[in-house]
């Protein structure tokens, strides 16, 4: 498969919602068969719910899957390979989803062709095939283990919830296949989502949005990165608040509330300077992924490379000027070299008669010496 893809993308048509839950268990194969295995029925009851709705069967009476795929069998809709398929699928998925053993890839990879195998009878039999059907692939291992096990659980719920949602609006209803390519407009394709960039919450302030993504769900909120709220953050943190991205609530807006002194404008300069350091992080991030290996150091969105040379210079006077009593306090702390200084140069802010302008002479001076 071409980087930025995924298999599934061609159960589009049908659904946006089913492809995307396909990429997620795609993405779980080899990072967590137990998880993958789990949510795999998810994707069956979909397909086994639009056979229902699409063959005009009525399934009143049923009461989970194995009933649903017991009648399909009466009526012969099911070829046999295709019904061994789905209930090797459910039988793994029960097992996953009540037992605490260890789950190997090979189940996974087994649970996986099952899918592929009702999904192309499905889509030949049932939706339309304007490009024709890939061939069966299995995950690709190298892409798979970049996603942090704890985002792709995350994504997999999102979407399971979503596909069982739709399953049980369209449960009861009759539809056919013309229906079915009246659909195929009003989908948009699903983007691949980059590992760590998950939406996984939506932070809000009177009418304004910020999206959260899954890189940042526990990322520290140094009060130095926030230019227009610095002390605001400050006192926050002094009453346990905004320390953590996790702390924060969903909507803002009273904030200022838990701190004396301060008044609503507080807390719309936070959500300002929020927004901007989501944006620098995300910045900072695609930096990093840019050039692997590097030694970085950042003063908000802006940085330097730490090579060898760089590294070797020592923070004295002779070297860095206009603030020996920084200096002074660094080495204090046990820095004595450049290779000792924080990737986050804004931390140094916390010194005594150190403000952001101070660390950001300093960062300007390491511009220089690197040329």
């Amino acid at each position: 498969m071409e980087n930025n893809d995924y298999f599934y993308k061609f159960l589009t048509p049908i659904s946006k919602d089913l492809a995307a839950l396909g990429r997620e268990l795609e993405y779980s194969v080899f990072t967590s068969p137990r998880m993958m295995l789990t949510h795999a029925r998810a994707f069956v009851e979909d397909i086994v719910h639009r056979v229902i709705q699409s063959e005009g069967i009525s399934d009143h009476g049923c009461n989970g899957l194995k009933d649903r795929i017991q009648l399909l069998q009466s009526y012969d809709v099911l070829p046999i390979d295709v019904c061994d398929a789905v209930h090797n699928v459910r039988v793994l998925g029960n097992d996953a989803a009540h037992n605490t053993k260890a789950f190997r890839y090979s189940e996974a990879l087994s649970s996986w062709e099952s899918l592929y195998l009702l999904a192309n009878w499905f889509m030949y039999s049932y939706g339309p095939v304007h490009k024709g059907i890939p061939r069966y692939q299995e995950p690709a291992l190298n892409s798979a283990n970049k996603y942090d096990i704890q985002e792709i659980e995350f994504s997999l719920n999102r979407w399971q919830e979503s596909v069982l949602q739709k399953v049980s609006e369209i449960a009861g209803q009759v539809d056919t296949n013309v229906a079915v390519e009246e659909k195929v407009e009003a989908e948009e394709v699903e983007p691949v989502i980059i590992p760590g960039d998950t939406v996984l919450r939506t932070i809000t302030y009177k009418g304004e949005a910020v999206d959260i993504p899954f890189f940042l769900r526990d990322a520290f909120l140094l009060p130095q990165r926030f230019e227009n709220a610095e002390r605001f953050m400050i006192a926050l943190g002094g009453a346990q608040q905004a320390r953590i991205m996790s702390e924060l609530p969903s909507d803002l807006e009273g904030m200022y509330n838990h701190v004396k002194r301060y008044k609503e404008d507080n807390d719309q300069l936070f959500f300002n300077d929020l927004k901007n350091f989501i944006k620098e992080e995300r910045e900072r991030r695609q930096i990093m992924q840019e050039r692997p290996g590097e030694l970085l150091i950042f003063f908000r969105s802006d940085y330097i490379i730490m090579t060898e040379d760089l590294a070797q210079i020592p923070l004295t006077e002779d070297n860095f000027k206009g603030f020996p009593n920084f200096l002074r306090q660094m080495q204090e702390d046990g820095m004595e070299k450049v290779r000792q200084l924080p990737q986050e140069l804004l931390i140094l802010a916390k010194y005594d008669r150190v403000g952001v302008g101070t660390v950001q002479k300093l960062f300007m001076q390491l511009k220089e010496l690197q040329g």
